[in-house]
């Protein structure tokens, strides 16, 4: 543990502080060259924008630039640690925008002391941007900040947390229930943790087939339920009409478990209390709700995944939203819509039952890969994401009504 601190505190100080810079796309070497850059050639663009505001598309870098945005208030499993203390993690995102979908990002971190001055502030400048990723804010101030500014911004707004996790998440259990031979109609799901992530995990596969009163959500106080009168408009949504209060009540005879609440809350013995063909979802990171070899033992006809690389079938984010963005700019999309989310949800699903190339198994040090209980998403290096999902998002936006290009000729061809 040590050498990892050391290793990563010297990953982002060498040799050169962070982990973003900013690189010139056109020539800047000649006198010439700076007339044209600057005064006085920058006038012709400003005088064709100011004609015509969509002209900021031809002219400038906004269609492929996104801002990562975040208050520092829910950073990793860190908590509220402050805007500063998560410009680390923002740059790794932005990092990961670059690295798997070619997307220039900026970090920025914003101070406030309410909801309205933060989504004052960042209304106040996503016209810079083609998009905006939220990140790394808590529940359930997100739902709000994200549905203002939805409302605001004619860019798309997306908090990662929330719909990254979600998709992700419900790409893998539609997977994991046809290798189970269930109906994802039938499954009784049991959800621990009742935040941001949660919340659009089980509305997402709520779209996708799941039946809202066959999901028993809980948070520290236990089963949300119609008889509590503690909860917000978001849990109410999930509050079930039964006698259930504990996990121990709610994991008897589930066919699916989602945690994404924090380490060690799921016990042997209420993994053996689940229904035949049970799968597991333990996202809390970096300590599952329960360690694989113990879920394992406990059950040999499981499927278990994780939001770690080091066990198979990781839950991880960045297999959809850099994807998301790549199609929803290059169709210069508004918003993204559900039906966007959907289709990212089965272009990611379907990808993880094709065969996998020996580059990616080189990259993701694996000798063999082929759908089945230990490979039910694909893996992050996998370099056919990109195409996949960005020409499914890039299609159900302009088929939705939501973008304002058609979709180009031989898209990711």
């Amino acid at each position: 543990m040590t050498d990892l601190r050391q290793q990563a505190l010297d990953y982002h100080a060498l040799p050169t502080p962070g982990k973003i810079s900013v690189s010139l796309t056109t020539a800047a070497e000649t006198s010439q060259d700076l007339s044209l850059a600057y005064s006085p050639g920058v006038a012709e663009p400003c005088r064709e924008i100011a004609n015509n505001p969509d002209d900021v598309y031809k002219y400038t870098g906004k269609g492929n630039t996104v801002a990562v945005i975040t208050n520092g208030t829910a950073v990793l499993g860190l908590g509220n640690i402050g805007p500063m203390a998560s410009k680390p993690v923002m740059e790794g995102k932005s990092l990961l925008f670059k690295r798997f979908a070619n997307i220039d990002s900026f970090d920025i971190e914003v101070k406030h002391k309410t909801v309205e001055e933060f989504v004052n502030t960042v209304a106040n400048i996503a016209d810079s941007f083609g998009g905006i990723n939220l990140e790394d804010i808590k529940a359930p101030e997100c739902f709000a900040i994200e549905k203002a500014l939805i409302e605001r911004c004619k860019i798309p707004v997306f908090h990662d947390d929330q719909h990254g996790t979600a998709i992700v998440t419900a790409a893998g259990m539609m997977n994991a229930l046809d290798i189970q031979g269930k109906d994802i109609k039938q499954a009784n799901i049991v959800c621990l943790g009742a935040g941001a992530a949660a919340i659009a995990c089980m509305e997402l596969l709520i779209k996708c087939g799941a039946q809202r009163e066959k999901i028993y959500m809980l948070d520290t106080k236990g089963v949300v339920h119609t008889r509590r009168n503690d909860l917000n408009e978001y849990k109410k949504l999930f509050a079930n009409n039964t006698d259930k209060r504990t996990l121990d009540d709610a994991i008897e005879g589930a066919d699916v478990f989602v945690g994404v609440s924090g380490p060690d809350l799921l016990s042997q013995k209420q993994v053996k209390a689940m229904a035949d063909k049970p799968i597991i979802f333990a996202c809390s990171n970096p300590d599952p709700e329960i360690k694989p070899e113990l879920a394992l033992a406990a059950r040999d006809d499981l499927i278990m995944a994780t939001g770690r690389s080091d066990y198979p079938n990781q839950v991880n984010n960045v297999l959809c939203f850099p994807f998301i963005f790549r199609g929803a700019l290059d169709v210069r999309a508004r918003t993204i819509n559900d039906a966007m989310k959907i289709a990212a949800v089965h272009a990611i699903r379907t990808l993880a039952k094709e065969p996998v190339p020996a580059e990616v198994l080189k990259a993701s040090c694996e000798k063999d890969l082929s759908f089945g209980k230990d490979y039910i998403i694909p893996k992050p290096m996998d370099p056919r994401l990109c195409s996949a999902v960005a020409k499914a998002v890039a299609q159900a936006a302009v088929d939705s009504g939501v973008a304002a290009l058609d979709m180009p000729e031989n898209y990711m061809a």
